[in-house]
């Protein structure tokens, strides 16, 4: 489930709730090695343990749970003139 949001900050906000925002912590940012993406992982100690989620940005520019797709090569079939 991702929303498409364009402010991460509100995005962790739905994901870990508001009891939470005292004890969130960016655990790494940095981008994907094969399309070098933007991602940024958020973390919250627990007393059952740490709940981490990763935020990945999208060329729209909202934030997401999900990677982009990969922009793939395509190929166009253009009528030659006669």
């Amino acid at each position: 489930m991702g929303s498409g949001e364009k402010c991460l900050r509100r995005l962790v906000g739905k994901w870990f709730g508001p009891s939470g925002m005292m004890t969130i912590r960016v655990v790494e940012f940095s981008r994907t090695p094969t399309d070098r993406r933007r991602y940024v992982r958020i973390g919250e100690a627990r007393i059952d343990g740490t709940l981490t989620i990763v935020f990945f940005r999208h060329d729209d520019g909202s934030w997401n749970v999900f990677p982009a797709k990969r922009s793939t090569p395509a190929m166009h079939a253009y009528q030659l003139a006669a």
